[in-house]
């Protein structure tokens, strides 16, 4: 084979030689396919890292997505100068994504974690991620037409074809493999790693004639450096994970993992109020779901008043911690307690954390308890049971994975499966911080078919937090106590009856309801929670 001079087209090539053209040519096709999907990953752990940390999925895939496109135009009119040193342009282009796109996970964690930059860190990670993609299809395409001069549509369609089948996998990959496996830090370490070799092998030997011998040094340099860097941050990867969450959390970090859905932190201190008393706080996303010094309070508040009434049957949506779960057993005569968390790494985390374990009364080893593990708004579609009670303590509503739990489509699956005489109660957020967000979900049951109770308690932990317990039909069901309540450390009869009061500065907003095509409510709560 002859390279750095075009060959002759395939029809007039002597036979023995195209064997060896043919392959190079699948030598380069084959780089192509694993460059393609390498940079796919590279923008799908971008969408992540952002999804995990800010929660906006949506607003993060759109700025990664946006910049590294226009980034990828930008990168590859900057190959034009290149072209005629292409193999080695090619090389040194890989080795520098390699390096950058390996450790972008681990340099926008710390810029999220020390330097409060994630945002500025991102956009500029995303445009050089992209200007570097952007500068491989050009080399390539000069580098396939040094190995055989075929025409312009037919050697695209061979580019393309493997970079799209490519992604096809790098896509399949990250989720179903690489962060299983390795995890959102070390998996995009393996793909850096993986890039670099599939870059530096196709040039050292299909192409290694066209290479000068200070080429070949650079590269082998430049391969050096690359490993020795991705190396290190291999090894040194757990301990900088642990180092950078501890950052984010203001009490030391007793239990930290990502699941499939969420990274899950667990907190706990010895704090001074009065007495010395530990607080052992849960976290999802970074989002606080308790402390145990006052949970009490929230879930005393939010079960119940919804147990006022018939309760042999109680549905929980959410609330794998246990803690709802807990306050519902104290009544003898539920019967049966059915339990719908997404993430069982939640639920797997109350049933054998000792403290965790403590504190929600071991309400998973009750026999009345049954958990499925599955996503809320589908489990309900096909829901046949009916329930006396339906307990919604899902996550806030502000990313749009949880948006969907807070809509008018989900309140109105959720009177499908209420009994007669049934009662719902949802979770709403503060209507001190975000009134608009609180009012929506409000609005949302009400459009639903619900006659509603709004009302709001102090939890210290969280501030004037908010509720709304709600009943099918014109008429809401009565905010008290059940006759029989258990002996409660915070909610008294009292207590009850103010919380249906709302200030003259958080009184009712007219807010439109929240719906699966129009999400007001993550609209809402994006502004109002922004800067708490």
């Amino acid at each position: 084979m002859t390279t750095g001079t075009p060959a002759a087209v395939d029809g007039d090539a002597p036979a023995a030689a195209r064997p060896r053209w043919r392959l190079a040519r699948s030598a380069v096709l084959v780089a192509v396919f694993v460059c393609a999907a390498c940079g796919l990953v590279y923008e799908l752990a971008l969408v992540a890292l952002g999804s995990y940390l800010i929660g906006d999925t949506v607003g993060q895939a759109s700025i990664v997505l946006g910049v590294m496109v226009f980034a990828m135009g930008v990168g590859a009119l900057a190959a034009k100068p290149l072209q005629s040193r292409a193999a080695a342009a090619f090389a040194l282009v890989e080795l520098v994504l390699a390096l950058l796109g390996g450790l972008s996970v681990l340099g926008l964690y710390a810029a999220f974690a020390w330097l409060d930059l994630y945002g500025p860190a991102l956009v500029g990670t995303a445009f050089v991620l992209g200007l570097l993609i952007g500068a491989e299809i050009p080399l390539l395409m000069v580098m396939l037409q040094r190995i055989r001069e075929q025409s312009a549509g037919s050697a695209v369609a061979d580019l393309f074809a493997a970079d799209y089948v490519g992604a096809l996998l790098g896509g399949l990959a990250f989720p179903f493999l690489l962060i299983p496996v390795f995890g959102q830090l070390k998996g995009a370490l393996v793909v850096g790693a993986v890039n670099a070799v599939a870059g530096v092998a196709l040039v050292c030997t299909v192409f290694r004639a066209e290479l000068s011998r200070r080429a070949r040094v650079a590269v082998g340099a430049g391969s050096v450096v690359v490993a020795l860097c991705l190396g290190y941050a291999w090894v040194t990867a757990a301990d900088f994970e642990v180092t950078a969450r501890q950052q984010l959390y203001r009490d030391p970090v007793v239990h930290a993992e990502r699941s499939r859905y969420q990274e899950i932190v667990l907190t706990r201190s010895v704090r001074e109020v009065g007495h010395a008393d530990t607080d052992l706080r849960l976290f999802l996303n970074g989002d606080l779901q308790f402390s145990s010094v006052d949970e009490y309070r929230y879930h005393e508040a939010l079960v119940h008043p919804a147990l006022n009434g018939p309760r042999g049957e109680v549905l929980v949506l959410g609330a794998g911690d246990g803690l709802a779960v807990r306050e519902i057993l104290r009544y003898p005569d539920v019967r049966r307690v059915t339990v719908v968390d997404l993430d069982p790494a939640v639920v797997a985390l109350a049933r054998s954390e000792p403290q965790l374990r403590e504190l929600n009364g071991d309400a998973f080893a009750d026999p009345r308890v049954r958990v499925v593990n599955v996503d809320a708004f589908g489990w309900l579609r096909s829901a046949t049971d009916r329930f006396d009670v339906v307990v919604a303590d899902l996550p806030d509503p502000d990313e749009t994975a949880t948006a969907k739990l807070y809509t008018v489509e989900f309140y109105a699956l959720v009177r499908a499966v209420l009994a007669d005489g049934g009662r719902l109660v949802v979770q709403s957020g503060s209507p001190y911080f975000a009134p608009r967000s609180y009012w929506s979900i409000e609005a949302s049951v009400r459009e639903a078919g619900f006659a509603t109770v709004p009302y709001h308690v102090d939890v210290p932990s969280f501030g004037d937090w908010g509720f709304v317990l709600a009943a099918p039909g014109a008429a809401p069901p009565p905010l008290a106590l059940p006759a029989d309540a258990p002996r409660l450390r915070f909610l008294t009869a009292g207590t009850l009856a103010s919380a249906a009061n709302f200030p003259a500065d958080r009184g009712r907003l007219d807010v439109p309801a929240s719906t699966l095509l129009r999400p007001r409510v993550l609209e809402y709560a994006r502004v109002e929670w922004r800067g708490y």
